[in-house]
Order: C-alpha cells, then structure tokens, then sequence
C-alpha cells in the first residue's frame, strides 16, 4: 500500500510502499479516505515537541477519516510521532476499535478531516471551558486559522449575540469574514493600546468571552476589551510563549483567564465532540477552507504546510 514516511525527524515525509498493517490485539483496519496535515504532526516530526524525537521511520498523521471493512464511515485519532507507531497518512492503517467514531450520513470525509481536533478544540474551550451562553459577545483571535474559523461558527451555532474576529494577514481576515463574523479586526500591529482600541470599536460594548490562540500581544489587548467578569480562554501561542497582562486589568475586573488543550479530554468528551463536529458539518453549520492533495504529492504539500504557504488546512487523499 501507499503511505507517506517520516525517515529522519525535521525532514518532510516521502511517499513509499509499505505492507498492510496488522490489524490483532482489537485493531480494526480502516480505508483512510482523508489524512490532514496539521501543525502538530509537522511539530512532532520534527523532535521539538515536549513528546520527544520519534523513532523513525514512521508514518505521520495525528488523524483522520475512513472507512472500515463492513463499511462504517469512521473518524479516528492516532499517537504518531507522539509515541511509536503509524498514522493515518496511508492508504489503510489499523486503529484500537474503541477510538472509531462513527459519522454521520452526509459527513463529508475531506470536510471533516480538514476540520477534526481544530475545530474540537473550538468547539470544546468555547462551550465546556469558557462556558459560552446564549446571547453573549465573544471575540475569536487568530479566526483565519482553521480553530479560529470553527470558533466564529460554532459560537454563532451556540446562540453568541455578536462574534469578533481578528487576524493578522488580509487573506485571514477574509476566511474570518467568509465564516460569518460580524466584524474583522485586523491584528498587524503589536501596540496593544490599539488593538483593544479596534476589539472594542468592534463590539456593541465590552466582550463576555475570548478564544484565544494566540497569547502575545493581541491576548493583553483582548483582556482590556473583556467585561466585568469576562473570560479569556487560551489554547495555542502563535503570536508569542508570553503575554505581559497586567493585574490592574485582571483585578479591577474580576476578569477569569483559562487554558485548554484537547489533551485534557475524557474519551468519552473527545468521540461527543467530535460526533457534534461533524454532525455540524453534514447539516451545513460547519465548514473550514482546505485543499486536498494526493498522498504521492505528501512532501510539497507538507513543506508548505511548515512554511505556512497555505490558504487552509492540507486533507491528504490516498
């Protein structure tokens, strides 16, 4: 069969052949129909992660959607380049039965891999850690990416009174106004006076919750555009590993700062979500921009992907 294989850590994965993978100990074997490539597979083959150096070669892929052999349309996670063993950056690969989830009729394959953890991790820090209500102004940082763009959505989905996005680059603000924002905010500058002067010009009045994957500058000026009582719920640092917030801003507002990470997910939250997730895409409220690019063509696609030359998420099809 066709996989792609990481030979050496740092450098992209080549397309090869390799034997089918055995399928004992309760692995069930799945037709991969759609492989994303996403940051974290390009940060573990790459030995930076706090996971290690993987052993090598392996296949990447932290996950994907497929079908099994009795024809059940499944979304499925893998460990790859976390700890030994393959992903799903094949033509089959061979997952524990109890990780498939099943998807529904009208889950469109490439729709929901090119979505997956990102928009889980959306869906997830703005419902279960944020505690988003019906009727409340929320403002997405970083909304051109592919969490950014699920956030603007699914917080819509959820009954958000207004929804702000903000992006750096003009191509990201447009995927952010295509999600259906209602106002863009453009985030190329680092003066957090005024960014938390635009944040604020955007809204109807001060914002009840943020999604930030952000940190850096652009959090510091999101808690200045909070509420009394608002929360700033963090899960990435694209634009800086620090924010110097000040505590005259957290505590003269009560303001509630949160981290999330999907890492921090029951089994039993991570398939719920992930059946929310591509339920949302089967019925139209769901929908992140990707491309798709053939297995065989792995190593361009995943240097772009590294160099960030994308205009969305990478869905290898095998």
């Amino acid at each position: 069969m066709r996989a792609a294989e990481v030979r050496t850590a740092g450098e992209a994965p080549v397309a090869t052949d390799r034997g089918e993978p055995d399928a004992s100990g309760g692995r069930v074997l799945v037709d991969v129909l759609a492989a994303p490539i996403t940051p974290l597979d390009v940060l573990c083959a790459g030995g930076r992660s706090y996971f290690g150096v993987p052993a090598t070669p392996y296949v990447p892929g932290v996950q994907g959607v497929g079908r099994t052999r009795d024809g059940r349309a499944v979304w499925f996670p893998t460990p790859a380049g976390m700890a030994p063993g393959d992903g799903s950056m094949a033509a089959t690969v061979a997952v524990p039965a109890d990780d498939l989830v099943d998807l529904p009729d009208g889950a469109d394959p490439v729709g929901v891999a090119a979505a997956g953890l990102s928009a889980v991790a959306a869906l997830m820090a703005l419902t279960w850690c944020g505690e988003l209500a019906a009727g409340e102004h929320v403002v997405v940082l970083g909304a051109g990416g592919v969490v950014g763009q699920a956030a603007v959505q699914l917080a819509r989905a959820a009954g958000a009174r207004r929804v702000v996005a903000a992006a750096r680059s003009a191509p990201a603000r447009a995927r952010a106004a295509a999600a259906g924002a209602d106002a863009v905010v453009a985030l190329d500058t680092d003066d957090v006076d005024v960014l938390a002067e635009r944040l604020l010009a955007a809204g109807d009045g001060p914002a009840d919750l943020v999604l930030d994957p952000l940190f850096g500058a652009p959090a510091v000026a999101a808690t200045r555009a909070l509420r009394p009582g608002g929360r700033l719920v963090n899960l990435g640092s694209a634009a800086g590993e620090t924010a110097a917030l000040d505590s005259a801003t957290l505590r003269s507002r009560s303001l509630r700062v949160l981290g999330y990470t999907n890492n921090g997910l029951t089994a039993a939250q991570r398939r719920d979500a992930v059946t929310r997730v591509a339920a949302a895409i089967a019925d139209g409220t769901l929908a992140v921009a990707h491309e798709t690019v053939p297995l065989d063509d792995v190593t361009a696609a995943w240097s772009r992907q590294a160099a960030g030359d994308t205009t969305g998420r990478i869905v290898l099809v095998p």
